[in-house]
Order: C-alpha cells, then sequence, then structure tokens
C-alpha cells in the first residue's frame, strides 16, 4: 500500500508477554505527540576511539525520547564537569562532547569516558569509549654499519620501527622509492625485517632503507640506510685483513648446499592465541640452499577454503573472520632437495563476548506480562548482569511485578510508571558488551493510522488489500464491515491479517463499495472508513496480425482494446522491444499503426502496448519484408498431413506409432498432436493423447485396458495446424480389475436421520471392463469396528437411514468389475444429516456505546444443542419506537450475522434517541433455533436531521420572511435553530456572515434592514443537545426601487464607450507597425558610428573582463550553436573553419567583419595586447613536483 511522505512511518518492533506478539509504535510525530517514551541511545563513538592530534576531539553520543533527554558524561569513573573546562563543550540538543585542543596537551583529555541520556522514564548509558590518542614517534637515531656476507648464507635485516598507535605498516624500498623486489628467497616478515634465505651477488647494495606509514596521521618514517655486501669465499681472503677492524664480518665457510632450518619460528612446536572474529596470521620462514620451499598443512582438518589465503610466497598462512572451528594443529614444512623440516603450531581461539539475542525494547499496557531477553556467548563464557536505569539491578528499587532469573527479566502484571530502561553487560577477560531496552508502560485508546475515506483500486480478479493501521495499547482488535455494516467481513472471499490489513483474494465488481475498520480495546474504539473500486480489465480484442508484404507497400496493424471507462488508457508500440522509428512513414492512430513505403529495416516484430494506471495488455506480431515482384513471395503455409500411420511393438498396455510427415510449406513443424477415438466407449469424438516434437516420427503410447483404440496425427506449425490424417486401424487392449477407484466421496446428511454417500461416477474408459459396480462402505466413527457394506451399479449416491443426528461417519466407495475389484479405497469422513438447534442464548446483554451503534453480548449455547455444524449466530433487532413524541411509530426488523462461535456482536447504524428491541438465535447448517427472550436498550440522543423545509417569501426592499420545518428525524429534543446569512454579488463574492440563534418552537422569522436589490445566501439548520444538524441553504434577493432601476443603464451600450475603445485599439496597432519598421530599417549599429567618429585603430580597446568591444556587445553571437558541445572549462576552441579569416586578417587572423560588412579588426588588438589581457591564465604551468612514487606507498 502506498504511503504519502508526510505519513511515513518507521516501526520499531516490541514484544509483549508472548514473544509471537508485538506491538508497532508508530514514530510519527501526530501519534507520538504526547506519547512517553524512555530513553534510546541512537550514535555513540566506538569503544576503542584514536583520535588525531591535530585536530579537536569529537565524541558522539545522540539519544532519543519523549520528553528529549539531558545528557552528562564520566571520565576515568567519575563525574566529568563540562563546565570547569572552558575547552570542552556540548552540542545543543545532543550529548556529543567537541573538545578545543589548540594550545592544549592531547594527553590530558585521553581516557574512558561514558554517556548517560535521561528524562522522567529512564536512564540510558553508552558504551565505554576509550579516548586515545594517535602516534606516529620518530626513529631513533642510529649509526648502521656496513655488513658483508659470504653469497649463499642467510641474512636478516632488522627494521625494529618505532612503536605507534595504531602500529605503522612497514615496507622496504631502495633510496629512489622503488620497492625492493622479493621472492621466495627473500620476503618480508609479519614484524618487518627483511629475510634472505640465501645471499646472492646481485644483493649488493647500500640503500636498504625500512619505511614505516602510520596511517592515522598519513605520515612516513624511515630508517637509516644500510648497506650490504656479497662476497664469495676468494674476495673475502683477499679483503679480510683490511676490512676487519671496521666492519662486522657475519659468515664463513663456503657456499655450500644446506638442508633447510627455519629462521622463524624458533623449535620444532610454537603456539598462537586468537579472538574469534579476528585474523589469524602463521609465518613460517626458513633458510637453506636451494631455497626452500614452504607448504602448509592442518592436521587435524581442512583449511576453511573460503576464509584462507598464503601471502609472501607461502610463508605465511591467513585464516580471516577466524572461528572456534579453527583451533587445532597447524603444520608448515619447508623443503629443497637435500631434506625437509616440520614446525607444529598449536592454535587456540578465545572468543570476547559477542551477541546470541540482545534485549528488545518492550512496551505493556497496564497488567500486562513480558520478557527482557538477554543472551551472549564467548570463551570464555561470559558473566552477564543487569542495570536499571545506569544502577546495579541488586541497588536499585524493588519491584514486586519484577523476577531477574540469570539473562532473563521476566515482568508480571506491570503497573503504571513502572517504566525504565535497562541495561545488560556481558564480560569475560577478553572484553565486554552493553546493550540497553527500556520497558514502556503505556495506556493508550486506539487510533485508526489510516487516512480517512482513502479509495483503493484494483483491477477484477486481481488481489485488494485494504489497510487498517492502527495503534493502541492494549494491542486494539480489528474488525471491518462493508456497506450497511449487516455483519463483520470473517471468512471467504476475505482474510484478516494480524496488522488489520482486509484481503480479498479475488476481487469482482459486487466487493466495490465501501469499508470500515474498527479498531476496539479495553480503552475505548476508533473507526476509519475506506472505498473500494473494482475495474474492469483492460484486454486486446484484436490482436496485431503477422505480415508479409513487398517493398515499397504500405502494411497496417490493427489493435483493438476494451479497457474501464473510467481509466484513462495509453497506446504505446514498440519495434523489437525499442521505440519506433523516428520516420514520417510510422502514424499511430487511436486503434492502429500504419507504415507507408516499406523497407527492408522496417521487417521485424512489432507490439501494441495498452497502459492504464492499474494494468496493461500487450499484443506483438511480425513484419516480413520481401522484394518485389518478379521475385516471387515465400508462402508459408500449414503443413500437410502426416501419412503411413502404423503400430508396432504391442503389448497389453503400449504399443508404438509411427508416421511419415507431410509438406512443412517453408515453416518447421514445431510438434505433432497424438489423438485417439474409443469405438468401444465413446464412438466418433476424439481426444488429446499426447505431444511429440516434431524432429520425431515415433511416439510410444501408454494405453488403457479395455478400449478400442484408434490413432491420428496432427502437424502444427507456425501458420497453423494441418488436417488430421488418416486414422490408424483399430487396436483393441484386454480388460482387467480397475485401476482406480471413483473421486469425489463424501457423506453428508438430507435428513436429521439418514446419511449420503455420494461420488463421481466412473467412465467406461475408467472400468477396465465390462460390469462395472460400486461397493458403498460406512461405519460409525470410533464407535462400529466392522463396516456396513452394499454392492450397486449405475448410480452416484446412496442413502443410509436411520442414522442419529449429526454423528461422524467413516465411509469408503470401491470400484468393481467382471474382472475384479479395485485399490483399497481411501477413507471419507462425513456427517449424518444435521436438526434445528434446541436452545436459546442465555445471558443477553447489550451496551449502548453512543447514538448509533450498541454492543450486545450472550453466553454461547452448548455444543450438543446445536444438533449440527455450528455456523453462527444471528441477532434480530428493531426499532419499536421514536423517544420523541412527533416521531411516528414504525417497526423495521433487521438482522445481522455473526459467524463462528462468537460471544457478541456490534448493531450499528442504530437511530438516535429511539427504543430497540432484539433477541439472539442461533444457527447450524439446517436452520435457526428458537430466540431468546426479547430484550430492550434506548439510544441517547444525536444530532438532529435536515429541516424538513425551508422557504423564503414576502421578498421587499429591506426585508425578507423565512419559513421552515422541523426535521423529520429529530433524533432528540430540539434546543433551537441556526440562521445564518450573507451578501452574495454578481461575481458569487461573499459577504460577512451574520448570525442569529432562534427557538425550538418558532417555524418563521423576518429579517429587516436588508440591503435592497441584494442577493442573500441562507444556512439554516436544527440543534438538540448533542450538537448541530446539517445544513440547508436557500438563497433570495430584496426587490429593486423602481425609480433606480430606470437610471441604471448598462455602460458597454452607449456610443461614447465603444468609440473610446475603437481609438485605443487603432493607436497600438499604429505604434506596432512603426516599431516593426524601425527594427528592420538595416541601419547603422553602435559601433559603426564609433567608427566613423575615431578612426584610431588604438582608440577603441577590448573589455577585458568580458573581451567584448566598448560599445557593442552582440551576446547572441556568443551563444553556442543547437547541438554543439563546449568543453567543460568554458572555453570553446577554433575548428579548422576558422582558417579562412586568417588569410583576411593578417598576423594573427584577429580580423573579423561586423553584421554591416565593416572591418573591425583594430577593435581586437595586437596578439601582445591579447596577451596581456590574458595575464591572468596561465601560459605556461610550472612543472609539478614529482609525488607518484611516494602516493604509490602513502
Amino acid at each position: 500500500m502506498e504511503r504519502t511522505r508526510a505519513r511515513a512511518t518507521v516501526f520499531l518492533m516490541l514484544f509483549l508477554g508472548n514473544p509471537g506478539n508485538a506491538l508497532e509504535v508508530p514514530l510519527d510525530p501526530k501519534v507520538l505527540e504526547g506519547l512517553p517514551q524512555p530513553p534510546t541511545i541512537t550514535h555513540q563513538s566506538p569503544k576503542d576511539f584514536i583520535i588525531d592530534p591535530r585536530e579537536n576531539i569529537v565524541i558522539h553520543c545522540d539519544a532519543k525520547g519523549k520528553p528529549h533527554p539531558s545528557f552528562s558524561w564520566t571520565r576515568n569513573g567519575t563525574h566529568f564537569d563540562i563546565d570547569q573546562d572552558p575547552k570542552v563543550t556540548m552540542r545543543p540538543h545532543s550529548g556529543t562532547l567537541v573538545v578545543d585542543i589548540s594550545g592544549e596537551k592531547v594527553e590530558s583529555y585521553e581516557g574512558v569516558y561514558q554517556c548517560t541520556a535521561r528524562n522522567e522514564h529512564g536512564t540510558a548509558v553508552s558504551n565505554n569509549i576509550v579516548i586515545r590518542q594517535s602516534r606516529s614517534p620518530l626513529w631513533s637515531k642510529e649509526r648502521n654499519e656496513p655488513i658483508i656476507v659470504q653469497e649463499g648464507v642467510s641474512l636478516v635485516l632488522q627494521c625494529r620501527p618505532p612503536a605507534g598507535l595504531p602500529p605503522p605498516i612497514i615496507f622496504w624500498m631502495n633510496i629512489n622509492f622503488q620497492r625492493l623486489p622479493q621472492s621466495s628467497r627473500v620476503s618480508q616478515a609479519l614484524n618487518g625485517d627483511l629475510y634472505f634465505s640465501n645471499v646472492l651477488k646481485e644483493d649488493s647494495r647500500n640503500d636498504y632503507i625500512c619505511y614505516a606509514r602510520f596511517p592515522h596521521t598519513q605520515t612516513i618514517q624511515q630508517k637509516q640506510p644500510i648497506t650490504v655486501t656479497v662476497l664469495n669465499l676468494d674476495a673475502i681472503n683477499e679483503t679480510v685483513a683490511a676490512l676487519y677492524n671496521e666492519t662486522d664480518f657475519l659468515s664463513d665457510g663456503s657456499a655450500e648446499e644446506r638442508r633447510p632450518t627455519f629462521l622463524i619460528p624458533s623449535g620444532s612446536s610454537s603456539s598462537k592465541m586468537v579472538l574469534r572474529g579476528q585474523v589469524l596470521e602463521l609465518e613460517c620462514i626458513a633458510e637453506g640452499l636451494p631455497t626452500p620451499e614452504v607448504s602448509w598443512s592442518k592436521v587435524s582438518g581442512e583449511f576453511p577454503a573460503q576464509r584462507t589465503s598464503f601471502l609472501h610466497f607461502q610463508k605465511t598462512l591467513r585464516i580471516v573472520d577466524v572461528s572456534e572451528a579453527d583451533a587445532g594443529e597447524y603444520r608448515c614444512t619447508a623443503r629443497n632437495r637435500l631434506a625437509s623440516v616440520h614446525h607444529t603450531i598449536r592454535v587456540t581461539v578465545k572468543a570476547a563476548p559477542y551477541w546470541i539475542s540482545t534485549p528488545r525494547n518492550l512496551v505493556l499496557a497496564p497488567r500486562e506480562r513480558g520478557n527482557l531477553i538477554c543472551r551472549a556467548s564467548g570463551t570464555p563464557k561470559p558473566t552477564i548482569t543487569w542495570a536499571m536505569n545506569g544502577i546495579p539491578i541488586e541497588n536499585s528499587p524493588k519491584d514486586p511485578s519484577r523476577k531477574v532469573e540469570g539473562d532473563t527479566i521476566i515482568f508480571e502484571e506491570v503497573q503504571t510508571g513502572s517504566s525504565a530502561v535497562y541495561q545488560c553487560h556481558a564480560s569475560n577477560e577478553y572484553g565486554y558488551l552493553l546493550s540497553n531496552a527500556f520497558v514502556n508502560v503505556l495506556s493508550e485508546t486506539p487510533r485508526v493510522l489510516t487516512p480517512a475515506n482513502k479509495v483503493y483500486q484494483v483491477i477484477r480478479n486481481s488481489r485488494a488489500l485494504l489497510d487498517c493501521s492502527s495503534f493502541g495499547s492494549p494491542i486494539p482488535k480489528i474488525t471491518w464491515f462493508k456497506d450497511s455494516r449487516s455483519s463483520t467481513l470473517d471468512g471467504d472471499p476475505y482474510v484478516l491479517h494480524e496488522n488489520g490489513t482486509l484481503e480479498i483474494h479475488v476481487a469482482q465488481a459486487l466487493n466495490s463499495g465501501k469499508y470500515t475498520c474498527v479498531a476496539r480495546n479495553s480503552l475505548g474504539i476508533s473507526e476509519n472508513h475506506v472505498y473500494l473500486e473494482v475495474k474492469e480489465p483492460t484486454r486486446i480484442l484484436k490482436q496485431p496480425e503477422y505480415k508479409v508484404v513487398q517493398r515499397n507497400r504500405n502494411v497496417v496493424f490493427e489493435c483493438k482494446v476494451k479497457h474501464d471507462p473510467s481509466l484513462i488508457p495509453t497506446m504505446t508500440w514498440v519495434k523489437d522491444n525499442g521505440e519506433l522509428p523516428d520516420d514520417e512513414r510510422f502514424v499511430v492512430d487511436s486503434d492502429s499503426l500504419t507504415i507507408t513505403d516499406v523497407s527492408e529495416n522496417d521487417a521485424g516484430t512489432y507490439t501494441c502496448i495498452m497502459v492504464t494506471t492499474l494494468d496493461q495488455d500487450s499484443a506483438s506480431a511480425e513484419l516480413i519484408v520481401v522484394e518485389a515482384a518478379p521475385t516471387p513471395a515465400i508462402v508459408y503455409e500449414q503443413p500437410d498431413p502426416p501419412t503411413d500411420l502404423e503400430l508396432t511393438d504391442q503389448k497389453p498396455r503400449s504399443v508404438q506409432l509411427t508416421w511419415i510427415p507431410g509438406d512443412e510449406h517453408n515453416s518447421a513443424i514445431h510438434v505433432f498432436v497424438i489423438q485417439y477415438a474409443d469405438s468401444l466407449h465413446h464412438h466418433g469424438h476424439w481426444h488429446n493423447l499426447t505431444l511429440v516434437p516434431g524432429f520425431k516420427t515415433t511416439a510410444h503410447l501408454k494405453l488403457s485396458p479395455y478400449v478400442h483404440y484408434t490413432f491420428r496425427v496432427l502437424a502444427l506449425n507456425a501458420v497453423g495446424i494441418s488436417k488430421p490424417s488418416l486414422p490408424s486401424r483399430v487396436y483393441k487392449t484386454n480388460p482387467s480389475a480397475p485401476d482406480e477407484n471413483p473421486s469425489g466421496v463424501n457423506g453428508f446428511g438430507t435428513e436429521h436421520d439418514n446419511l449420503v454417500i455420494s461420488w463421481n461416477p466412473m467412465s467406461g474408459h475408467q472400468a477396465n471392463g465390462p460390469g462395472l459396480q460400486y461397493k458403498v462402505m460406512w461405519r460409525q466413527k470410533d464407535v462400529d469396528k466392522e463396516w456396513t457394506s452394499v454392492t450397486v451399479a449405475n448410480v452416484s449416491k446412496f442413502m443410509v437411514s436411520g442414522t442419529p443426528t449429526f454423528t461422524p461417519y467413516e465411509v469408503q466407495v470401491q470400484a468393481i468389475n467382471d474382472y475384479g475389484i479395485g485399490p483399497e479405497p481411501a477413507v471419507v469422513t462425513g456427517h449424518s444429516g444435521e436438526d434445528l438447534p434446541m436452545q436459546a442464548p442465555d445471558t443477553v446483554q447489550v451496551l449502548v456505546l453512543n447514538s448509533s451503534l450498541a454492543e450486545v453480548h450472550w453466553e454461547p449455547v452448548p455444543p450438543k444443542t446445536v444438533r449440527g455444524r455450528l455456523k453462527g449466530y444471528k441477532v434480530y433487532y428493531w426499532r419499536e419506537r421514536s423517544l420523541h413524541k412527533h416521531n411516528p411509530h414504525h417497526v423495521e426488523q433487521q438482522v445481522l450475522t455473526f459467524s463462528g462461535n462468537k460471544s457478541h456482536g456490534m448493531l450499528p447504524g442504530l437511530q438516535p434517541y429511539s427504543l430497540y428491541l432484539f433477541n439472539v438465535r442461533v444457527f447450524n447448517g439446517k436452520g435457526e433455533g428458537p430466540a431468546s427472550s426479547n430484550q430492550q436498550f434506548e439510544t441517547p440522543e444525536g444530532v438532529p436531521g435536515r429541516p424538513s423545509f425551508l422557504r423564503i417569501t414576502n421578498p421587499n426592499l429591506d426585508s425578507l420572511t423565512l419559513e421552515w420545518g422541523p426535521p423529520y428525524d429529530r433524533n432528540g429534543r430540539l434546543t433551537g435553530y441556526t440562521l445564518k446569512y450573507q451578501t452574495v454579488n454578481i461575481s458569487d463574492v461573499l459577504g460577512p456572515v451574520e448570525e442569529l440563534a432562534l427557538p425550538a418552537n418558532e417555524t418563521s422569522v423576518t429579517l429587516i434592514n436588508l440591503k435592497y436589490s441584494t442577493r442573500y445566501k441562507f444556512y439554516f439548520n436544527a440543534k438538540t443537545g448533542q450538537g448541530a444538524g446539517p445544513v440547508v441553504t436557500e438563497e433570495a434577493a430584496t426587490i429593486m426601487d423602481e425609480a433606480m432601476a430606470a437610471r441604471q443603464v448598462d455602460i458597454a451600450t452607449q456610443g461614447w464607450f465603444i468609440g473610446l475603445m475603437c481609438a485605443i485599439a487603432l493607436l497600438i496597432l499604429v505604434l506596432l507597425i512603426i516599431c516593426f519598421i524601425q527594427r528592420n530599417k538595416g541601419g547603422k549599429y553602435p559601433v559603426k558610428e564609433k567608427e566613423d567618429a575615431h578612426t584610431d585603430p588604438e582608440f577603441q580597446p577590448m573589455k577585458e573582463d568580458d573581451c567584448t568591444f566598448g560599445e557593442y556587445s552582440d551576446t547572441e553571437d556568443h551563444k553556442p550553436l543547437k547541438g554543439s558541445r563546449t568543453p567543460s572549462n568554458g572555453t570553446v576552441h577554433r575548428d579548422n573553419s576558422d582558417d579562412s579569416l586568417v588569410d583576411y586578417g593578417g598576423d594573427g587572423g584577429d580580423g573579423q567583419f561586423n553584421e554591416d560588412g565593416s572591418f573591425i579588426g583594430q577593435y581586437s588588438g595586437k596578439s601582445s595586447a591579447r596577451d596581456t589581457a590574458g595575464g591572468h591564465e596561465s601560459s605556461e604551468a610550472p612543472s609539478p613536483v614529482n609525488t607518484s612514487a611516494m602516493n604509490s606507498f602513502v
């Protein structure tokens, strides 16, 4: 259903005592006005809040509630008085803190903050927000000694970046900011160190630089460059004496092949703990020669394929979103051609608390019940504690309606004033969770939120949904009525949804009308009226037809449509699912499409689409364009019938049929239709048996016993279906016992002492043989064990007499023929006949709700006295008389039906101020039972009806007389009448309203001191103690003084006035002609006059601001042509056509001709002047600083 933006509502699901029920509180300002609500935190900063020390600190805390909550803060567990700190402010209507850190040390504001939002209905608290400033410290000063290593040995270059918050991102680059290449031999570890499994000669360089990027402040720090020199053994022997005293000599021995060993981790096993939901990273880096290859396996299972990846050339195993199933032993293996080595890492998974279910807000009515449930899990299992309004619940005021049982708070018989906000706190050694949930105790009368008098429109045979959105506490019960409100809408074809929406599965025209929804709880009722209009569907009566047209001919596609007359249709044509070509040859009329002078490009599929506001229909046809004569067009026809039908592979219940297809006539056969005739049971009647694809010519047919088959085949292509083939020879199947039993078995009663068993008779084709009979069996349910049976033939029902009234029976019907009996029949339960109910409803009472609505209550009758299937109750009621002596006495009996086992019903549409009598009767399928004793009730006064008449007599110069009659329906004691009147001038403008109160016993009044020759409009209604009734209106005028009428003359008929109007029109025409002549004389433009007066070409410079001439600016010439494109920078580049002007304009091509042919090049200035005027634009962009290398890593 549609909702207007002004009435858009957001629903908060609030649980009641029964977890299956929920109260929806619409957050519409019109509904929430005056509706109390405890605070709810809507926005808060993250628990771990790292701030930039260069920016102000903003700690968010927003909440909603009614009334709007106030806010306070704690810091490190104590009250934070923001009024004492001039650097701290709180945003209006919010709890968000803003700390101005200019001139302050950020460290002084680090700590643990918590926000509190409170109003008179409760207190909500935020998470603990830990404020820490980001840190990007400088690298400690150090001097890196050159490193000399022997070729083939392992090497580790340590990075050891300064500790930052958050930790920095590490990468290695050279002095030119190029990343150092990495491979399975050289890779970076998780701690940032650079590992060489073995070094090569080409690893020698003097610019190994470790960089640390701190993401929060976007700064980069770098370590001092490290120099590495790789020498072979001979080079080392020659230089060791010279270098020994000045360098670190890190290796000895020759570059011989080595078995793999792990550089990290050390030993044969290690352990690692990771938290659930985090990222698990395991690394194994090995050294050896040749370079070892690293592989991974899980000892006790498989890797989670969707969450696992291998990084750093298989040296790092990474598993994201870790779960408890990822715990276990992981083995990394380093292998080269000499050997392999293993390391086992035992991974344990712990878990900070996480929610299983958070407590949900509760809105309860007084004396209702409900639960707050808070369930969390973790490793180790978290501890659950409760608080109320921020105070531990054990320290909160005692409430007898509240009971805490571990992770659940149970509320019983809640009382008004017990609204509060509850906090659930789940914690273990790895973290904590905090959730707020309020309990709001409300007492609200029902309100229907659906707009009044809303009109719903649906198409016949479609689904209709009538909305009745409501709010109240307790939750209102919704009932629906239609038109006269004679009975509630319950049962087929109506479905009442839990949210109050009334659904009609298949809407028909008779469902149109006025519907009333009534929302009721223990505090009151509210009703609303909506209207349903069922429209006729849009249908295409004549569809466009397939066309084959010669080129250059015309073609017409027809599309005739039927639609509901109240809907506005729109006809659209499309070609190949796209728009029609923009071509005048395509002419669209109201019900046709005409294409003239057809070409090959017009071929395709054309679709007409008829759309209304509620539905649409479409139909398509193909257009084929062929060459004109002498080439004949391809003829497409329906196929010829198949021939040569043969029956082979004959079996008792199957046979194979083959045939030869006929001529396809240029259109491929899509399908073959196989039909049969049964000369034994239905001679001359053909029935469809099966369909066979067009590329097959053989079918295996399943047959039934005791049938004399004759087969024929038809072919179907895109044009149509062929004539039938000649019949095959007769194929007879042998009889057998029935394969099935009759369908539609039913048991019911026509009298109170019988049971009629009926079924659908079986056809001869279903009988499977001669001598078809039916074995009818019955027994009283849960009483008889043995079946009573009878065998009948040529009938479809059997009556069992002497049965008890409305008693359940089990019945069966089995087929029998001369060759045996059918399968075991299904058991169907039916009932014997019903009798009239024996007892009238007891304890009949009535509650008068208002002057036109009453509620009747009764005690349902005992089920045994119904003596049938209870259909419902009927309330007969009639107006005995009016309580006013002037109203006539009349009796009109009405009846309302309440389906099902109801105990109350509403009597709508009552006449106010009347005495009513009524009684209640129960009814079943047989009829009605006895009536209860007549009860009576009186309806209170209502507003009166319209006065019976209002006449205006005796018009004079300044007076009028009004006469009236009292209302036919007084609906109470009349207390008087109200007369309002006002003047109406010739333009229907209304004057001020005069009001006159008249006593109830008057029937006429004379109004004096009125204006002569003036029309008046009168509004007249009657009043009772309940208010004013509907208004009746009349208009009348006072008469005109004859002497004054003679002096009035119509000005429009005077000769002097007509002459004046003609003179004005002529003057306007002359002025228009003069203006037109002046505009087309072709005189000099202002710039030409300047040219004649000043011959110095330097005398008229261009304006520097808009590049136009001093006294001339033709704005039309500067507009771009229609369809042209202007670059996004606002400039228009000269295209090639400007080259011709250069030949006439000299060096720069600045010379131009104006509109009267005068040469205006002197006004454009020389090229040097143009350069000066364009000084604001850079003639050459400065060389940018190349920062691409750094940007790729920052």
